[in-house]
C-alpha cells in the first residue's frame, strides 16, 4: 500500500534536478518563533483556568512579540514559505482569537452566564473572520494599512485590561458589563472597514538617526514603569485611531469633491 509523508515532514521531490533528488521540508528558524507564540497562547488559556490572570495576560503579550518576530525573520533570512504563512495564521487564531476570549471570560464574563460566553464567542468568531479576510486580501491591499483592527492589537486590549485589573486587585465580576461592552466593541472593530496604520514601512535593516534609538529607549523605560496600564491605554488609543483616521479621510474626500464641483461650476 502506498503511503504519503506527513505534512511538514521532509520528502523527496519526484523531479530530479542536476542528477539529484531535491529534498523538501520546512524552514526551522521562523517556525520556531511561531511555535513559541502558539505555546504562549496555549499557556495563557491554561493559566486563566487556574485563575492566574496576570500570568495569562503576560503570556498573550509574549505571543505578540514572538508573532511579530517570525515574519520579519523569515523576510530577513529569505525563508518565507506557504507552510509558514498557514502555520502562522493558525497560531494567531489560538493566541489572539481563543486565548484572549477565554481569559477575559474566566476573569469577568463568566459571571454574566449565557451573555458572557456569547460575547467571548463573538470575539473568537470576529478574530477568525479577520484572519480569513486578511489572508485572502494580503496580495491586493495597501500594506501600509490594515482593514479592521488587527487581531494581535485586539488581543492586547483584552489582555491589557485583564492584566490591569489583576494588578490592581479589581474584581472582574463587578466589572462584567463594561468588560462585555469593550469585548463586543473590539470584536466589531476587527471585522470593520476602518483603516489602521500597519507600521510595516519601518525598516529594521536600514540606518536611522541617533535620536530614533534614544526615543526607543525612552519608550521602553516609559512602558516598563507600569506595563499593565500603559499597554492597555496605548493599544486602546490605537483602536480608537481607526475610526478617527477613517473620518478624517472621508472629510478630505468630501472636500475634494466639493472643490471639484465648485471649479466645474465656475467654468
Amino acid at each position: 500500500m502506498c503511503t504519503s509523508p506527513e505534512e511538514g515532514e521532509p520528502e523527496e521531490s519526484a523531479t530530479p534536478e542536476n542528477g539529484r533528488r531535491r529534498r523538501r521540508g520546512i524552514y526551522l528558524l521562523p517556525n520556531l518563533f511561531t511555535t513559541g507564540a502558539l505555546f504562549a497562547g496555549f499557556y495563557a488559556i491554561v493559566a486563566a483556568m487556574g485563575e492566574r490572570f496576570e500570568a495569562a495576560a503576560v503570556a498573550i503579550f509574549v505571543a505578540m512579540v514572538l508573532d511579530g518576530m517570525d515574519g520579519r525573520i523569515a523576510r530577513m533570512t529569505n525563508t518565507q514559505s506557504a507552510f509558514g504563512a498557514e502555520y502562522d495564521s493558525l497560531a494567531d487564531m489560538v493566541s489572539f482569537g481563543l486565548a484572549p476570549a477565554l481569559v477575559v471570560y474566566e476573569w469577568s464574563l463568566a459571571s454574566l452566564g449565557k451573555m458572557g460566553w456569547l460575547a467571548a464567542f463573538l470575539y473568537t468568531a470576529a478574530a477568525a473572520l479577520r484572519l480569513a479576510r486578511f489572508n485572502t486580501q494580503v496580495a491586493v491591499v495597501d500594506k501600509r494599512y490594515f482593514q479592521g483592527l488587527a487581531s494581535p492589537a485586539a488581543a492586547a486590549i483584552i489582555a491589557g485590561l485583564v492584566w490591569f485589573g489583576a494588578d490592581t486587585g479589581a474584581d472582574g465580576a463587578s466589572l462584567n458589563l463594561p468588560v462585555l461592552a469593550l469585548t463586543t466593541a473590539v470584536a466589531l472593530l476587527m471585522v470593520s472597514n476602518f483603516r489602521y496604520h500597519s507600521f510595516k514601512g519601518f525598516d529594521l535593516r536600514g540606518k536611522v538617526p541617533f535620536i530614533t534609538v534614544l526615543v526607543m529607549v525612552f519608550v521602553l523605560v516609559f512602558v516598563s514603569s507600569y506595563p499593565p496600564q500603559i499597554l492597555f491605554l496605548g493599544f486602546f488609543a490605537y483602536a480608537a485611531s481607526g475610526p478617527l483616521l477613517t473620518l478624517v479621510e472621508l472629510r478630505r474626500r468630501r472636500g475634494r469633491r466639493r472643490g471639484g464641483e465648485t471649479r466645474d461650476g465656475d467654468e
